[in-house]
């Protein structure tokens, strides 16, 4: 499925998606989209400065550039300057939390909390990518 991804037209893929949607915007989506390919290793589709589609076990998250929310009232919200996305932590379970920060300076991110094992049974970190959203990745003690 995930190759049908990188053809798949707009209307088609918007019609398979089920759930819970997670769209991030960015300045650069291409930029975003390396940076956690990278650091997580997940897998990224239709991959523009404007788009793309990230995929991991079987869940997706859509990064779009600000000019793709010219319209949308939640552009007019987004901070100047990062960080972006305040107050939002996006988890990316089954994701070792040690190497993911091992690679994450070099990738332009910011490890902000440290891999550590939890009262609530994973081993997880908090990482900033490099305009400030935060992801955390996690795995079961």
């Amino acid at each position: 499925m995930t190759q049908a991804l990188d053809t798949m037209d707009a209307v088609a893929f918007g019609h398979m998606l089920r759930g819970v949607g997670v769209n991030i915007l960015t300045r650069d989506a291409a930029a975003l989209a390396a940076f956690l390919t990278e650091v997580f290793g997940v897998s990224a589709h239709q991959v523009s400065p404007d788009f793309a589609i990230i995929v991991h076990d079987g869940a997706y998250i859509q990064l779009h550039g600000d000019a793709t929310y010219g319209k949308h009232p939640l552009l007019g919200l987004v901070p100047e300057t990062p960080p972006r996305g305040a107050g939002m932590q996006i988890f990316l379970f089954g994701i070792d939390p040690d190497a993911a920060a091992a690679r994450a300076e070099a990738a332009g991110g910011m490890v902000i909390e440290q891999p550590a094992d939890k009262p609530h049974g994973l081993r997880e970190c908090t990482i900033l990518a490099p305009e400030g959203q935060a992801f955390s990745p996690a795995v079961a003690i």
